[in-house]
Formats: structure tokens, C-alpha cells, sequence
């Protein structure tokens, strides 16, 4: 088996509101890392001229942007990503919205993600929903439908990483987002997990975006946390 690279798996959160930040920030992180997110933020502000920019650079893209529409819609959506060069696209965790973008991406490389459930979520937040199930109940439910129905992976948070990988198996792919290096906050992560704890529940990325974004030496930063996330990988095995 070849030896996870965790610099690989570490995927920045670009969260800023223009292209002319988020270029600043690719700079000064030039070498440190692989695989970006692009979210709502920057993707309403620089759209896909960016994700082009990105991709030339040599990097990865994670494209965040939650699909939620009628079939034709979604399938349509996800064909012009495909196009794009990106490597995963969310989309939550309906049948008939997976369904479609599933149908959408055929032909190409494109990875889909499901969203399971937000990890500033709690079960609090899901009964006001009118969901009664728990949080991993309704986790592991949609992981599972992800599955059947032809996606690669699904976005949930470090505390249902274990479960999950009970449930769906070595190939599923688990991305983790809301994790937050020991000490550094949670900000507005219900549940939040280190990238050690994370690691240790079975995750195959990791999306942090505050902590490096935030920090007076992002590039120091992401080495720290690559060091960490490598030595869970190495331990894990």
C-alpha cells in the first residue's frame, strides 16, 4: 500500500470575498499546498474565471456549492463543472439531486460529494427542521444513499468519520470539514474534531480554511498541520 502524502489531503478553504485576495493568499501558500475549496463566497465574487486560475496554477479544486435544484437543473449545473477541471463538487444529500448530478458528470473525472449534514448543525437544529432522527442517524442515511445511488463521497464531520467507515467501506470518500487545530476555537462548528481525532476516525481530507486563512504565517500554519495530519496518517496506517 503506498504511503498517504498528507499535503495532499489537506484542502485549503479560499474563503475570502475577491480574486485579488484569494490570489494574495495562493501566493504567499505557493508550494505549501495542492487542493483549494471554493465556496459560495468567492465563487459569487470571482465565479468560474477563478476556478480556471486556480486549475492553471497547478492546483486542485474542491467546488462547494451544495446543489439543491430540480433534476434538469442540477444535471445541467454539473456538466458545465465537469467542464471546469474540478475535482469535487457538493451536492446535498437528495436522491433526486444526487441522482441527476450523477447523471450530469458522466464522461468525466468529476467526483460528487454528497452533504450530509452541516457541521454547524446539531440535533437541536434538525428539529426545528422537523427531522426526530440523530444527527449520525440522518448522517449515516444519507451516506448511504450517496452510495447507492453512484456518488464517490460525502462531507461530515470528524465525530461521524468512525461510524461512517463502518457503514460504506475503505473506498468511500470521507471529507471532513470543521476541523480546528487544538486551541485554536471552533468558531461556528457544532462539531468540531482536531485533524489527529479526525484522521483517527477514518477521514480522507481535511478542509480547514480559518485557522491558515487567519493566521500572520499561513504558510507556517499549513506546515503544522500538515506535520500533524501526516503523523495520523503514518499512525493509522
Amino acid at each position: 500500500m503506498s504511503k498517504i502524502v498528507a499535503r495532499d489531503r489537506l484542502i485549503f478553504a479560499l474563503d475570502v470575498p475577491s480574486a485579488a485576495e484569494a490570489e494574495r493568499l495562493l501566493d504567499r501558500l505557493h508550494g505549501h499546498l495542492s487542493f483549494v475549496k471554493v465556496g459560495l463566497e468567492l465563487y459569487t465574487a470571482a465565479g468560474p474565471d477563478m476556478v480556471k486560475r486556480i486549475v492553471e496554477r497547478g492546483m486542485r479544486v474542491f467546488l462547494d456549492l451544495k446543489f439543491l435544484d430540480i433534476e434538469e437543473t442540477v444535471r445541467r449545473a454539473t456538466a458545465r463543472v465537469a467542464s471546469m477541471g474540478v475535482d469535487f463538487l457538493t451536492v446535498h444529500a437528495n436522491r433526486k439531486a444526487l441522482t441527476a448530478a450523477v447523471q450530469g458528470r458522466e464522461g468525466s473525472t468529476l467526483k460528487l460529494l454528497a452533504v450530509t449534514v452541516l457541521t454547524n448543525f446539531d440535533g437541536n437544529d434538525l428539529r426545528d427542521m422537523g427531522i426526530q432522527r440523530t444527527v449520525q442517524d440522518l448522517v449515516t442515511a444519507r451516506a448511504l444513499l450517496a452510495s447507492e445511488v453512484g456518488c464517490d463521497g460525502v462531507v461530515a464531520s470528524g465525530e461521524e468519520a468512525a461510524a461512517l467507515r463502518q457503514k460504506v467501506g475503505p473506498r468511500f470518500t470521507l471529507v471532513t470539514p470543521g476541523v480546528r487545530p487544538a486551541g485554536k476555537g471552533v468558531d461556528d462548528h457544532a462539531r468540531a474534531t482536531t485533524p489527529t481525532q479526525t484522521i483517527t476516525a477514518g477521514a480522507d481530507y481535511l478542509v480547514i480554511g480559518r485557522p491558515i486563512r487567519d493566521a500572520a504565517d499561513p504558510a507556517a500554519t499549513v506546515a503544522d498541520i500538515v506535520a500533524e495530519m501526516q503523523a495520523a496518517f503514518d499512525a493509522r496506517g
